[in-house]
């Protein structure tokens, strides 16, 4: 069984996400949720939040997502579809685990604003290393 506080500490040392203000509010087996405060320093030239900040966004999401059945898994295809503008509030990215496999799992990401409303969809395959654990199991 894997600890999902544990997983959330390993996350932690995701320098680039944890520098940009994005976090693991929660992760299930199978299942994760990111978030992040709009701040200027997340807009491009044209005021809405950058698409580089909501891939990585939903891309951490995939990641807890998956790592969570305790198997180190890293992404090895992932597509982005941009709906919706945002350019202020709280942006966050929900993943499901669609196919739970031993080596090739794959996961959809819905990023929504404030209000709900669907901002992007991410969707990606991993690829999980057999016998490499996400995080140390603790002592009991």
């Amino acid at each position: 069984m894997t600890d999902f506080q544990a997983l959330k500490d390993f996350f932690r040392h995701d320098e680039f996400a944890r520098q940009n203000g994005i976090e693991i509010v929660e992760i299930a087996e199978g299942y994760a949720r990111t978030q992040v405060r709009i701040e200027p320093r997340h807009l491009n030239a044209g005021g809405s939040v950058q698409g580089g900040v909501l891939f990585t966004l939903a891309d951490l999401a995939f990641a807890a997502a998956t790592n969570s059945h305790g198997t180190l898994t890293v992404t090895s295809t992932a597509n982005i579809t941009f709906i919706r503008g945002a350019r202020d509030g709280i942006i966050t990215a929900q993943a499901r685990e669609t196919v739970n496999h031993r080596h090739l799992p794959f996961c959809e990401v819905r990023v929504t604003d404030n209000d709900g409303n669907l901002v992007a969809i991410f969707t990606a395959s991993g690829y999980r290393k057999e016998g490499v654990r996400a995080v140390a199991e603790r002592e009991p």
